[in-house]
This record gives structure tokens, C-alpha cells and sequence, in this order.
């Protein structure tokens, strides 16, 4: 549709240069207030001009008249004006040459806008903190970030996605000291991940009759630091061992990290910003601690070290910054987290800007919501987090319940079950705009019927399966004979300019509603038009073709959302 739009952006202009040749819009300036009218009765596209009224010195139902006159442009069955508005409608027949040729033509390239050759982002997202579980808060950061990953990568971005764990701090001391006293290698080795959140919890529990743990917490905190080997061994088995946990979810999202350089790579990094911060006089002494005063710019103070000068999350993230820009030389890096750390951000930006780092303005936060469970509450070990391994679980035995119901004889049903149970928990999240908090209901999730992962999932079936059974079919010319064949070309010519638009604000739930509207699309045009049985053989070949330009663009978005492929369901 953007190649459709700029040529008649392009016709629009020569019209507008006729009526006033010092007229300075472009054809970009045009296309961009090109809109898609909310009802096809008033064109497939149109042009408000009111917006040209001043500059043209007329008025916008007599701009329009002036632009409708003898108006022709590729794939432009007839224009009209329609009080202030130039309304065009599209020929159904050469919107689909060109669209499915182009699908045909492209494949899962259909829909990449070449934005992103020759640049580099950098992502950081996920990053749960060792030797914790991995939660339903993690759920935002994990599938936001690795959804703008592919959407970048997509665009022809080189992507680098880190895993900045929290792989630091006294907590490491606390489980040092509760390991030591009440665990055992082969209860750890077994147990894993929930093993060591036991041993925390019961670090705190004791803690708290005997105050003298804490001390001794931060001495073994204190020796790790100073690199006793003992420590560093334990240190790194504990990451190990979580790293194996957080692994098999990131499986199961289809999800692979390029680094997973935590907070720990970076200790020997941070001097070097500090001493920079007071070289240049950044850096004050307030109540004993060092701080970057912020107060011109509407901001607190941005903590950089305590009074005991031991560093802060800012200190660690400036030198992060630092090293991930010599490292990588990015275009853009992006942080994918909570919205309540939005004024840590925007605090460290700002520091970085200060310290004179020409690359500040190439940092970009991207928050979103909380996300809370309605209806069926999870029960866990931990008491008041609900797993994200344990939603997924429950997604898919319900899924599995719901298959043994429809399809029991369906085969490979254990792994279809994970693809949509897990795709459902996904999809249902990356519906909403990601800054709006989230009520999780799953019975809503795991709908077939609804706006879900499963009811698209399962329209993705429904063209894998008109289309085994096509194999060896003869192409025909394309003939155009239904509305609900010309509604499915136009939401199809779409999906780049989608692309675009969910990459420019950060937003995957635009591919996620864009999806909806294919399956939409596609699902009108099944019920109401014969496919393979249809009459005519070039409406029969038509219908496939369209069938199989749905079946690619379902699949390109999918691949966009971490949503699986699942061909039977």
C-alpha cells in the first residue's frame, strides 16, 4: 500500500502544482495525510483538504473538486470529492497483481522495510535477577523487548539482545552464608532454582531472630568482591544454575540472547565514569553521598555512589552505556522495563548527556505496565509471585483439555498444546498497548472465538490446510469476483507500513491488532467464497493465491511477536 499511496501522493501533487505552482508540499508531505476512511462506502483511501486550505488560499470542497477533475493513478478505479474530501477508490483487480505478486515475489521478506541497513540496536531486556524465579513481572520486559528484537531485525537492523542479569549485590552474600549453613550440593543440583529461593527465604527468616547474619552476609558479599575463590566458585554456580531455569522459558518463547553480561561484567568499569563525573566537576558531596545535582533540569539528584562509596544501578548502567557503545558502536539502545523506573532513566540519560557523550540521545526507554492475575490465582512455593512457568503450565493443560475435547486424535498434540498455550499467554499480553497495566484472565486467553493467540493460531491452520491440499494446482490469472477477496487485498497491503508504525513508536501490540485484522480478513473471505470448490478456474486459482498471501503474512507477523507457526491445531 506505501508503493500504491506515494504514486498517488505523487499524481496529487502535479494536480496541486497546476492549481499553484509555489505551492511547497511534497509528495511524502501527502501520503503522510493520506488516511483510510473508517467505512469503505467512502473510498479505500482519502485526502482531507482542509489542512491545504490556507496555503492554497480556497476552499477545501473546492481543493477537492479541483483534485477529483480527470484524476487517474496506478491501481485508482475512481476518485471523488465528497465535502473537503478527495475519496479514492481502489480496482480490485490491479490490487491484486500487485499485492500478490509482490507477497508472492517477497515471501518472509513481504512486508520488511529496508530501514535498518548498515545500523545497529542494541536491546535490553528480560534480565531477571539470579537465583530468583523467573515471574509473571518478567512476562513485559522478556516478550516487548525480543518483539522490538525481531521487529528490528526485520527492518534490517544488526541486533544485539543482552540479558544484563542481576547477577550482583549482597543478595549473593545472603546465600553464600544460608548455603553454607543448611545446604548441600546434591539437594542444590536436584532442587535448582527453587532450591536456592528456599535457601534465601530461610536466610531471611533466620535473619530476622539473629540480626547478625546480615554482617555476616556482607562480609562474604565483601570477600566475592574481592575475588576469594571459594566465593566466585559458589557465585558462579549459583548463576549457572539459574541461568539452566531461566533457559527452558526462553525455549519456550522461541527466545535466544546474545550476551548475557550482567551486572557483575561491569564493576570493573564503573571507576573510570566516576573519576570522569569528578574530573569534570559533574559529581557533589550531599549528606556523604556522591551525587549528580539535576535539579536544573526538573529532576531529584542521581545517586552515583553511597556514603560507604560503594556504586548504584545508575553508576552500573552509565558504564554499561559506555562499554555496549565501544563494543557495538550502536544506532540505538533500547531498555526494555517497568514504568516505575522510567525517572531512572531519564536520570542517567541525563548524565550521560552531561558527561558529553554524543551518543545520549541515541538511548531510548520503553516502559509498560504492571500485570496482575484475575480469576484463577497460582499457588507457589514462594508464596506471593505467580511463575511464569507455572501460567504457562496451566495454559497448556487447558489447552491440552480443550484439543482432547475437539481433536483427540490429533497428532503431535503435546507440542501444539505448548505452541498455543504458551502463544496464548503471549498474544493476550501483546494485545494491549504496553503502558497500560494488564488484568490477566486466562479463560479470555485461551478462547478459540475470541480477539486470542489461539483463535489466530488457529486461522494460520485453516490456510495450511486449504493449502494441502492445493499442491500441484495450475495458477490461473487472477480474477477479482467477491468484496471479501478485494477487503483481504487491502488489509494485506498494509503490513509494511504496520511494521513501520510499531517500530516508531515501540509498540508490538500494532502488529498484535494488525494480526487480528488479517485473520479478520481472511476468515470473511473463507466463509463467504468458495475456495476449492469454486466453479470458475481462475477464481478458483485466484482464491488460492489469496489463501496463500494470507498464510505469508500471518506467518512474517507471527515470527514478530514470538508466536508460533503451529500448522495443525
Amino acid at each position: 500500500m506505501l508503493q500504491i499511496k506515494s504514486a498517488i501522493a505523487k499524481n496529487i501533487v502535479d494536480k496541486l502544482k497546476s492549481i499553484n505552482p509555489q505551492i511547497e508540499l511534497t509528495e511524502c508531505d501527502v501520503a503522510g495525510m493520506l488516511e483510510y476512511p473508517p467505512d469503505s462506502k467512502m473510498g479505500d483511501l482519502a485526502l482531507p483538504c482542509f489542512k491545504m486550505s490556507k496555503t492554497l488560499r480556497m476552499a477545501p470542497v473546492k481543493i477537492a473538486s479541483l483534485i477529483a477533475e480527470g484524476f487517474s493513478a496506478p491501481c485508482v478505479e475512481r476518485a471523488e470529492a465528497v465535502n473537503g474530501y478527495f475519496n479514492i477508490f481502489l480496482d480490485g483487480g490491479a490490487l491484486a497483481k500487485k499485492v500478490v505478486s509482490e507477497i508472492d515475489e517477497k515471501g518472509e521478506k513481504y512486508g520488511a522495510p529496508d530501514i535498518g541497513k548498515g545500523k545497529t540496536v542494541v536491546l535490553d531486556y528480560s534480565s531477571p535477577n539470579v537465583a530468583k524465579p523467573f515471574h509473571i513481572g518478567h512476562l513485559g520486559t522478556t516478550v516487548i523487548g525480543h518483539s522490538l528484537k525481531m521487529l528490528h531485525e526485520f527492518a534490517g537492523y544488526k541486533c544485539v539482545g543482552i540479558n544484563y542479569l542481576g547477577d550482583w549485590g549482597t543478595q549473593f552474600g545472603k546465600l553464600i552464608v544460608a548455603y553454607r549453613k543448611w545446604g548441600n550440593k546434591e539437594l542444590i543440583e536436584d532442587g535448582g532454582i527453587d532450591k536456592l529461593v528456599e535457601l534465601y527465604v530461610k536466610f531471611h527468616e533466620a535473619a530476622e531472630a539473629d540480626a547478625s547474619l546480615n554482617d555476616e552476609a556482607r562480609a562474604e558479599f565483601h570477600k566475592l568482591e574481592e575475588g576469594d575463590s571459594e566465593n566466585i566458585a559458589l557465585w558462579q554456580w549459583f548463576v549457572e544454575i539459574s541461568l539452566a531455569e531461566y533457559k527452558k522459558t526462553y525455549k519456550q518463547l522461541g527466545i535466544e540472547f546474545d550476551s548475557y553480561k550482567g551486572e557483575s561484567f561491569y564493576t570493573d568499569k564503573m571507576p573510570a565514569e566516576v573519576q570522569k563525573l569528578r574530573d569534570m566537576g559533574l559529581m557533589k558531596i550531599d549528606d556523604g553521598a556522591s551525587i549528580v545535582d539535576l535539579e536544573e533540569y526538573g529532576m531529584p539528584p542521581c545517586l552515583i555512589l553511597k556514603r560507604d562509596g560503594s556504586t548504584l544501578y545508575p553508576t552500573r548502567d552509565i558504564a554499561a552505556a559506555v562499554y555496549r557503545k565501544n563494543t557495538y558502536d550502536f544506532d540505538k539502545a533500547i531498555y526494555v522495563t517497568s514504568a516505575g523506573q522510567s525517572l531512572h532513566f531519564a536520570q542517567w540519560f541525563k548524565v550521560v548527556e552531561l558527561m558529553g557523550y554524543d551518543w545520549h540521545d541515541k538511548l531510548v526507554h520503553v516502559p509498560y505496565g504492571t500485570v496482575s492475575i484475575n480469576g484463577e490465582k497460582l499457588a507457589t512455593r514462594t508464596g506471593n509471585v505467580i511463575l511464569l512457568r507455572d501460567l504457562f503450565a496451566l495454559a497448556i493443560e487447558k489447552i491440552s483439555d480443550i484439543m482432547n475435547e475437539k481433536n483427540p486424535h490429533l497428532e503431535g498434540k503435546d507440542k501444539i498444546a505448548e505452541e498455543i498455550g504458551v502463544g496464548a499467554v503471549v498474544f493476550y499480553y501483546l494485545s494491549n498497548n504496553r503502558i497500560r497495566d494488564i488484568n490477566f484472565v486466562m479463560d479470555d486467553a485461551l478462547n478459540f472465538e475470541g480477539n486470542t493467540g489461539p483463535y489466530v493460531q488457529y486461522t494460520y491452520a485453516r490456510t495450511c490446510s486449504v493449502l494441502a491440499k492445493t499442491e500441484g494446482e495450475a495458477k490461473g490469472e487472477l480474477k477479482i469476483s467477491a468484496p471479501e477477496e478485494v477487503e483481504l487485498l487491502k488489509t494485506l497491503s498494509k503490513f509494511e507500513e504496520t511494521v513501520r508504525d510499531a517500530i516508531d513508536t515501540y509498540e508490538p501490540s500494532v502488529i498484535t491488532r494488525y494480526i487480528l485484522d488479517v485473520a479478520g480478513a481472511f476468515n470473511r473471505f473463507y466463509h463467504n467464497c468458495t475456495i476449492l470448490g469454486a466453479d470458475d478456474a481462475d477464481v478458483k486459482s485466484t482464491r488460492i493465491a489469496l489463501t496463500r498471501a494470507a498464510n505469508t503474512v500471518l506467518g512474517n507477523a507471527f515470527g514478530l511477536i514470538c508466536l508460533a507457526k503451529t500448522q495443525k491445531v
